[in-house]
């Protein structure tokens, strides 16, 4: 009985009794808090960075399962979400740009297939809403960095609400870029610094009103019976590294460790990185990065210090959502879900942003509390975001799409070994290149002329990436590519 009792509670067709007009029991569907943060690469205390201030997602980890080795489709924000809210794998060019949701989602008329997991939670009696950054639009709608906010919806049948309170910068691009004076980067043309300590409150900078947006409806929320679905995207620590300086205060800068990857890694190409295009457009930033050389340690650990303030000024706010969601009473029937869109090199052979295929970039935090759960848990099996959408649909005891890439890992979020996970790939995308993450390897090939196309990383021996051990392992590459061929969706041609 004891057995039958966890399994409900912690995987998820959990059963919170309701009753209906004619006095007869029904299961109360579990509500969903989804929060969603940019660019947070698996740097948090609770993920092994002594460092880091993050004493709320430590928190919320400490009772739920944190899984080490989640990974995205993309390492880029819109490509990445529509993967994640979709569940597939990317198949057209489209797939893995920042327009995916634009082109291929926003404008469409509704159908029998939803078009996100959201949908088919509102399709079955839940009650939605979204602000912030979920997909990836800042505020939900489609508009350019310099357009006055539009009315069309990035996910038009997804929402019951989209809300967004875009402060003294007025519109979500803007606050998106924004700066403590109510400036942004796109109005000031770029002339500006990645970073910013302003002696300010969390409110004077975009997250800090999101944060009190979420609070305001979570306890509108309280007196519905309608289970729902409640979606927070959170911006920092996206570019530019703006935080209050009361965060920047929690570290000592000459403490913050480098990369232990300073370094390109031996026998790659330059063209499997970048030369840190979108981090070299802040026009004031001290130095220029470039592949070429590396920024001088000062420099570097100044952004870092910046990027782990911005990181713990989201966790703050993120405290304020989880502290409301329990004083409320909430918690004991909502499944919390902490997912980043991707990682980030920070400095990493010479990188700063996203936009590889390497572990850095596509590594995410993914962290799922489900009503029920005391104490927390770890575990290291390969995930990939596209396994949230049947995930989910599991826990609120709803039929998934027979046309998803995913697979549920519900039975990861019970104690013990589950008999049906086994062995899982996970398939990331980008620069025209396909890599799979195996529980030992990750083994990329690229479509391009520049050699060497074949990439292949012990994660044993090696779990930095810094040698391709491609040609010297005929035997695994052999072994690798039934696995990495499964992958091979024909987005490249």
């Amino acid at each position: 009985m004891k057995g039958i009792l966890f399994s409900l509670l912690v995987v998820g067709a959990l059963v919170v009794l309701a009753f209906t007009r004619n006095g007869e029991s029904q299961p109360q569907r579990p509500n969903v808090l989804f929060i969603c943060i940019d660019d947070l690469r698996p740097d948090l205390k609770c993920y092994g960075n002594p460092v880091i201030h993050s004493p709320n997602l430590d928190r919320l980890a400490q009772q739920s399962v944190l899984f080490t080795r989640q990974y995205v489709t993309q390492p880029t924000c819109g490509a990445s979400r529509y993967s994640l809210l979709t569940g597939r794998l990317p198949r057209n060019p489209v797939d893995i740009t920042n327009e995916a949701l634009e082109k291929q989602v926003s404008g469409k008329p509704r159908t029998d297939e939803p078009e996100t997991f959201i949908d088919q939670l509102r399709r079955n009696g839940y009650y939605t809403i979204g602000m912030g950054k979920i997909s990836h639009s800042p505020d939900g709608y489609v508009y350019g960095y310099n357009d006055p906010k539009s009315n069309q919806l990035e996910l038009p049948h997804s929402w019951d609400e989209m809300l967004f309170d875009p402060g003294k910068w007025k519109t979500g691009w803007n606050a998106f870029f924004g700066y403590a004076d109510g400036s942004n980067r796109q109005g000031r043309k770029s002339k500006v610094k990645p970073y910013e300590a302003a002696n300010v409150a969390d409110e004077d900078y975009p997250d800090g009103l999101t944060a009190n947006l979420a609070v305001a409806k979570l306890k509108e929320l309280a007196g519905k019976k309608q289970p729902f679905f409640l979606g927070i995207g959170f911006f920092k620590p996206h570019l530019p590294f703006n935080a209050p300086q009361k965060y920047w205060d929690l570290y000592d800068e000459a403490n913050i460790p480098l990369t232990p990857s300073p370094t390109v890694p031996e026998h790659v190409s330059p063209a499997s990185l970048h030369e840190s295009a979108e981090f070299n457009q802040y026009a004031l930033g001290d130095e220029q990065a470039s592949l070429e050389k590396p920024v001088s340690d000062a420099y570097a650990r100044k952004l870092r210090h910046a990027y782990y303030a911005s990181v713990s000024y989201t966790d703050a706010q993120v405290g304020k959502v989880l502290e409301t969601l329990k004083q409320l009473g909430m918690d004991k029937n909502t499944i919390v879900v902490v997912w980043s869109d991707h990682g980030w090199h920070l400095g990493d052979y010479r990188v700063w942003g996203k936009h590889t295929i390497f572990e850095q970039a596509v590594r995410s935090v993914l962290i799922v509390k489900t009503p029920g759960m005391k104490t927390g848990a770890v575990r290291n099996e390969i995930l990939s975001s596209i396994d949230m959408y049947p995930t989910l649909m599991e826990l609120c005891g709803i039929k998934a799409p027979a046309t998803l890439d995913g697979k549920s890992f519900g039975s990861l979020l019970k104690k013990g070994k589950p008999a049906d996970w086994g062995e899982h790939a996970a398939y990331s995308y980008f620069k025209r290149g396909i890599t799979v993450r195996t529980d030992r390897y990750r083994f990329t090939r690229y479509f391009r002329a520049q050699e060497p196309t074949v990439e292949l990383y012990d994660h044993r021996t090696d779990p930095n990436e810094n040698r391709n051990v491609a040609d010297a392992n005929p035997d695994v590459i052999k072994q690798l590519m039934p696995v990495w061929e499964k992958g091979n969706t024909g987005v490249f041609k």
